[in-house]
């Protein structure tokens, strides 16, 4: 009996312990584990000039656009020039029937002949009444009236003589040529309609292409933020600008120092020619707020037409020397307001509000917040808060491209 005892006893400790000693593991494999430390990428906080630029929409012209219009009254005889194609100055463009004019033009010849052969008469006649008034034999009132004849008849001459110069005048409108060297476009009237009729009919129009006026707006903020930008432009005509064109081809930079303007043409290609700004619109426009500038650019083959449209991009030259830049995608942006991630030596983030200033092909200067030489996070941003520990690794290179899918 005492031994069964026992037996039951030792068994009933023995399972006892098992369950105690079974439970303890239990307890701790079921604590919850900490999160893993996340690995992001820094970078080191550098100064470095930034290549600002401010761009505006911009709109092409030729630096001289001649209206060729029929002046005179007529119906069109020919056309002597192909639609679109150049043209010299003195080039013949047009021809209107002419014969009216040549008949106006042998009229007043004709008037003018009889005017002064009718002068001619009256001088002689005052110079035998000149005479005659010497001897007593014409009275005052006779020698008055012979010299009123003179001066009638010297007006009528010249009042002839005008009316024949207007005719051939008119008859030399009859040959349009162009006042200039350039590109003349489709003719607005074909050969045999009347032109004239009620008024100067516009008949082509002759683009001078090289260079180019560039046309476009500056925001009133920017006008008077750098006023001095915008003064002596005087001096600048086209032998300025042409001298200019070289210098940018040769230095890149102007007599100034300037880098000129650049041309974004609208299929985002940029124009490899620049230009330089030559002249600036007298007033603000109060509706749009801006100012209308206007640049020169070289096109010596053509390949810019009156009517485009584009982009200009300025230098900003007084701004981004020397700047704080962090990359925008290391920005957070919340409620409002700009952070960055800033990594200590011990790997634990806080996030810094900072203040920003221009953008640039994905750059972005930071005004304060930010010193040189901090580390912040560049990539993994979403992973990160404030206080939390991380693993710092630098940014790695970009991948190296392979000569065969650089050459494709």
């Amino acid at each position: 009996m005492t031994t069964s005892i026992r037996a039951g006893l030792s068994i009933f400790l023995f399972g006892v312990l098992s369950a105690a000693s079974g439970c303890e593991p239990a307890s701790k494999t079921g604590a919850a584990a900490p999160p893993p430390v996340p690995t992001v990428y820094v970078a080191t906080v550098e100064r470095q000039d930034l290549n600002l630029t401010t761009e505006a929409v911009a709109t092409l012209d030729g630096y001289v656009n001649a209206e060729i219009r029929a002046r005179v009254r007529g119906f069109l005889k020919s056309q002597s020039y192909k639609d679109g194609s150049s043209v010299k100055a003195g080039d013949p463009l047009f021809t209107i029937e002419g014969d009216q004019y040549a008949a106006h033009v042998k009229v007043a010849r004709a008037n003018v002949a009889r005017a002064k052969a009718a002068d001619a008469r009256d001088r002689t006649l005052l110079e035998r009444s000149e005479g005659l008034s010497t001897t007593g034999m014409l009275s005052q009132q006779d020698l008055d009236d012979a010299r009123t004849g003179v001066a009638d008849s010297m007006g009528r001459v010249e009042g002839a003589e005008a009316e024949l110069a207007q005719a051939q005048l008119d008859l030399s409108y009859t040959q349009i040529r162009s006042p200039i060297s350039g590109v003349a476009g489709v003719a607005s009237v074909r050969v045999g309609n009347l032109v004239g009729q009620d008024g100067p009919t516009l008949l082509t129009t002759v683009s001078q292409l090289d260079p180019m006026r560039v046309s476009f707006a500056l925001s009133e903020l920017d006008y008077v933020r750098f006023p001095n930008r915008y003064k002596g432009f005087e001096a600048r005509d086209l032998a300025w600008a042409q001298k200019q064109f070289t210098k940018l081809a040769a230095d890149g930079k102007t007599d100034e120092g300037d880098t000129g303007i650049e041309l974004l043409l609208s299929d985002g290609s940029v124009y490899p020619l620049r230009g330089v700004v030559v002249a600036v619109d007298r007033q603000i426009d109060a509706s749009t707020g801006t100012i209308t500038l206007q640049a020169l650019i070289p096109n010596p083959d053509g390949s810019l037409r009156p009517g485009q449209y584009g982009r200009v991009r300025l230098p900003r030259s007084d701004e981004g020397r020397a700047a704080i830049v962090v990359p925008e995608k290391a920005l957070i942006f919340v409620q409002g307001k700009y952070s960055v991630g800033v990594v200590d030596d011990g790997g634990k983030v806080t996030l810094r509000s900072v203040e920003l200033g221009a953008r640039t092909l994905g750059l972005r200067e930071v005004k304060s917040g930010l010193n040189e030489g901090e580390r912040i996070v560049v990539e993994g941003v979403q992973k990160i808060s404030d206080g939390a520990q991380v693993k710092p690794e630098p940014v790695p290179p970009e991948p190296a491209v392979s000569a065969e899918k650089s050459k494709g």
